[in-house]
């Protein structure tokens, strides 16, 4: 198997942990290893000793040299969403065209490591071959929803045309849904197998550059024009920036392409404060002050801000003007010593590859 990990993104959503020159993959957010660290550990097993592929922005290829120094990097010139990233590395990987491609985001978290390699593993082997009478189908793994999230998308499966295969749940799907508003997320929740899109794809090369050429032969051909004449930053620059999903997957999930695969392992995107709060064990939740907006903390309240460039915590109560990104963590302060230890991590990161 093909192991492809997207590592990329502002994490705009956790300033100011993160930055433009520090993305959300490259921070130890959760102990001592850095998020994309956890990512290619947690996976390196399904390989069968094939070096894992990391697709970056060409500005983050020392970062993802210095953390994972045997990984093959294919540096993007400029970010273009993850429709570019999957097509760049689809034409890139020079295995055979039926061989299964597995492409996950570098940031995201699975507490149950184990369950999350055997699903997999199975996918691989008895989805993405071929399923439900879909000789080429696009697999994504399906997350059970706990709450009415509004933070994620949702997959709706066809339940009365799936079943157990390989010892997984696994169903057609009907559709993609965009991120609901609030009563949407709720309704959704009540529906019987609708699930949480974490973004996590399994597919025969043959397969994806098949559903490229389909849906969005656009960015493949632009970008494999690119390949060919040794011009990648060039052609770059005509490729529309969009995501893998609305380019590709929503499409062939209309036409019947798509396999959903329910995946039970304790995922969490880490897309929030209030997520990484929570995971870390720390009460509150949190948001993010955009610079030029009064920040307003209570008595037990903690403000995380960048002074000079170094990262800052503060006991509330505090009023001040944002002069850059601030955090905001409402009623955190009992569990103050879990941020400063957090600070500290992420301090000392900066210093390093």
């Amino acid at each position: 198997m093909d192991v492809v990990v997207l590592a990329g993104g502002g994490g705009t959503r956790l300033w100011p942990l993160s930055h433009p020159a520090r993305p959300k993959p490259f921070l130890p957010l959760l102990g001592d290893e850095t998020l994309i660290q956890r990512t290619v550990r947690r996976i390196v097993s399904v390989t069968d000793d094939s070096p894992v592929t990391v697709v970056t922005d060409a500005r983050y290829e020392g970062l993802v040299r210095g953390q994972l120094p045997g990984v093959r990097i294919i540096a993007e010139p400029v970010g273009r969403n993850t429709a570019a990233a999957v097509a760049l590395a689809a034409l890139s990987l020079n295995g055979p065209l039926d061989a299964v491609m597995a492409v996950l985001p570098a940031d995201h978290d699975v507490t149950d490591e184990g369950t999350f390699v055997g699903v997999l593993r199975t996918a691989a082997d008895h989805l993405a071959t071929g399923v439900f009478g879909i000789e080429m189908p696009l697999v994504t793994l399906g997350i059970e929803p706990d709450r009415p999230a509004t933070e994620y998308g949702y997959l709706r499966p066809r339940l009365a045309a799936g079943g157990e295969i390989g010892g997984l749940t696994a169903y057609p799907l009907e559709a993609f849904v965009e991120k609901p508003d609030p009563e949407r997320a709720a309704e959704l929740l009540s529906r019987p197998g609708t699930a949480w899109n974490a973004g996590i794809f399994l597919w025969r090369r043959r397969a994806i550059l098949d559903a490229f050429a389909r849906y969005a032969s656009d960015i493949a051909t632009t970008i494999g024009d690119g390949l060919e004449r040794d011009a990648l930053a060039e052609s770059y620059e005509e490729v529309r920036a969009t995501s893998i999903d609305r380019a590709v997957m929503e499409p062939a999930a209309t036409d019947g392409l798509v396999v959903m695969a329910s995946a039970d392992v304790g995922w969490s995107d880490l897309g929030s404060w209030t997520t990484l709060l929570a995971l870390l064990g720390a009460h509150g939740t949190g948001r993010v002050v955009p610079p030029g907006e009064r920040v307003h903390a209570g008595p037990t309240d903690l403000v995380v801000e960048r002074i000079d460039g170094r990262l800052a915590l503060h006991d509330g109560p505090r009023d001040t003007l944002a002069r850059g990104p601030v955090a905001v963590l409402l009623g955190t302060t009992p569990d103050r010593a879990i941020v400063e230890a957090l600070i500290s991590r992420t301090s000392a990161a900066e210093g390093m590859p």
